[in-house]
């Protein structure tokens, strides 16, 4: 059992690593965002699509129309996600819009809140406000950033708004339980490679240089392909509470790779804005997998709270990446 758990915990390591790398690889490429994520998408599903067809889930029940249908909004709403993520980067810096875009657990309680009429349990409360004071201090915390284009506000609203689509995306994904999640990101995928082709930039093809192009290769082969195969052999190893605390490898990783890559450093008001959202989003995790468990256990609670505790735990098992 050991053995079983210390290997899903290397490859939730690995694969949080790599994500974490992904800032650096997005800006190095040089190209536009939209032509970004139409590589991602599309080297992504190269790599997806032969294990989809090794594993017979493009033939049967997985092929229904319910099942492309909400994959396909999923992937609406992972592309936008994406694009709108890439595109804080220049703005905000990856350390501060990757430590925003972790406010995701937040998000699905206030589309909790929204859709299901929700009330946050006081406790939950309590770290939203505090998230909120975060994002604040961030929105004050304006330091110079090595790479910037545009200005740092937009890049602060970006990073939420790609948060929130991607809790959104999660809670699409939530009505295709059973569904293997490697052709459910086959289809994210597959939708974004359609949605961006006439933005790929194909004309512009002869001026891709060697960097430009071996990172696009790596967005989509080793982050796309590669880190899905990682991620879910590691959530099939790991328990729900210890794949919420090492997803928190990522925001840190990213932050370590600007600062190695671009010399780019939190001031200090921002390292505080960063602590106080991460902090939140995990003790939000931290009190949401311990509800997800009551029904289990006989314990009390209403329906809609273990709904809505469900929602939020099978989010980072969801068909969707983390970036």
């Amino acid at each position: 059992m050991e053995r079983h758990l210390r290997g899903g915990a290397v490859r939730m390591i690995a694969a949080m690593l790599i994500s974490g790398s992904t800032g650096a690889l997005v800006l190095v490429s040089g190209r536009a965002v939209e032509e970004v994520v139409f590589w991602r998408c599309l080297f992504g599903a190269l790599v997806l699509l032969p294990v989809c067809v090794a594993m017979g889930w493009l033939r049967g029940e997985w092929m229904s129309r319910r099942v492309l249908a909400l994959s396909a909004l999923a992937g609406l709403l992972i592309v936008g996600n994406w694009l709108a993520l890439f595109a804080s980067y220049s703005r905000a810096s990856i350390g501060v819009a990757t430590a925003l875009y972790n406010t995701q657990p937040l998000m699905l309680i206030a589309l909790g809140a929204l859709l299901f009429k929700e009330r946050p349990r006081p406790a939950r409360l309590g770290w939203l406000l505090l998230a909120f004071a975060g994002t604040l201090l961030l929105a004050e915390g304006h330091g110079e950033i090595a790479y910037a284009e545009g200005s740092y506000a937009s890049g602060i609203a970006l990073a939420l708004v790609a948060a929130l689509l991607y809790a959104g995306a999660a809670l699409v994904v939530k009505r295709l339980d059973g569904v293997p999640p490697g052709l459910i990101t086959l289809v994210q995928l597959g939708v974004g490679v359609v949605l961006l082709a006439p933005f790929a930039g194909i004309d512009a093809l002869p001026a891709f240089t060697f960097t430009t192009w071996w990172c696009l290769v790596l967005l989509g082969v080793v982050h796309t392909g590669f880190m899905y195969v990682l991620l879910y052999g590691a959530i099939q190893k790991l328990p729900t509470l210890l794949v919420g605390v090492l997803s928190f490898v990522y925001p840190l990783s990213a932050i370590g790779m600007d600062w190695l890559v671009f010399g780019q450093r939190l001031t200090l008001v921002q390292g505080a804005g960063v602590v106080m959202v991460l902090v939140s989003a995990a003790m939000v995790g931290l009190l949401r997998d311990r509800m997800a468990v009551r029904p289990a256990l006989g314990l009390a609670g209403s329906a809609t709270e273990a709904r809505g505790d469900e929602l939020s735990a099978r989010a980072c098992q969801a068909g969707t990446s983390r970036e």
